[in-house]
């Protein structure tokens, strides 16, 4: 068998002496390789595993069962929000009814980055929209996401280049394999009918799409949140409400 990893997580009752190390040492005896260990979220720890046999991993969660001083909360193949938990220490947050919604405030700023590159480097169509109050990091995230991902960005529409709508990208702009920067706000209350062609050209490409605001997105085009993978929402703090009646009106100003 080739070698799959694994991602288990155990809560501590009691953090006795020698509790990890015990741990530790029967992953050994049973040749299942800890990748990496971490504290997540208090009392709780996790840790990518790798072996070649599934067999293996059944046992010692049997094992595990009978340690009264931790209870095995999951033992299964790894998802992207295991990985990030394991490197950063915390879970991201998620929303329990619609499970495809993430929460970050601004000072989880490099979860946020690292989470945005991983899914990135993922091949094929992606639609990301991303939420949030103006200057609380949204483009400089997905900036940063991009450089971790070593992925090129490309605006479509955009705040931070004068609320530019862009009618044509150049020919290396167009690769599938860069990350489309979309301003929802702008490219429907400033979009043109060129500018509208691009933009469906752009979200029918096996590419990444990253749309801020896209609740305005959804409002003003014929796209819905079904054509949205996952939905990122960024505070500077966790009971910030994102209003949009704030702000768009700047959007229009100078029309």
């Amino acid at each position: 068998m080739e070698y799959k990893q694994w991602y288990m997580e155990y809560k501590i009752h009691k953090n006795r002496p020698g509790l990890l190390g015990d741990i530790a040492s029967m992953l050994g005896m049973l040749e299942v390789n800890i990748l990496t260990i971490n504290g997540v979220e208090g009392k709780t720890r996790g840790m990518l595993l790798e072996t070649d046999d599934d067999e293996k991993i059944s046992l010692m969660g049997d094992m595990l069962k009978k340690v009264e001083n931790i209870t095995v909360t999951a033992l299964r193949a790894p998802r992207l929000v295991d990985i990030l938990a394991v490197r950063h220490g915390r879970y991201i947050d998620r929303d329990s009814d619609d499970r495809k919604t993430f929460r970050f405030t601004r000072d989880e700023l490099g979860l946020l980055v690292d989470f945005l590159g991983e899914l990135f480097k993922r091949e094929g169509s992606q639609v990301i929209g991303l939420r949030g109050m103006p200057r609380v990091g949204k483009t400089e995230s997905i900036i940063a996401g991009s450089v971790c991902a070593m992925k090129r960005w490309t605006f479509v529409s955009s705040t931070m280049l004068r609320q530019t709508v862009r009618s044509q990208l150049a020919e290396d702009e167009m690769n599938p394999h860069n990350v489309f920067i979309i301003d929802g706000i702008v490219s429907t209350i400033r979009s043109n009918e060129k500018h509208y062609n691009l933009l469906k050209e752009i979200m029918a490409m096996p590419s990444v799409k990253v749309i801020e605001h896209p609740d305005i997105f959804v409002r003003e085009s014929e796209y819905t949140y079904d054509d949205f993978d996952i939905l990122i929402e960024l505070r500077n703090t966790p009971s910030e409400e994102i209003v949009y009646d704030t702000f768009t009106g700047s959007y229009s100003d100078d029309l």
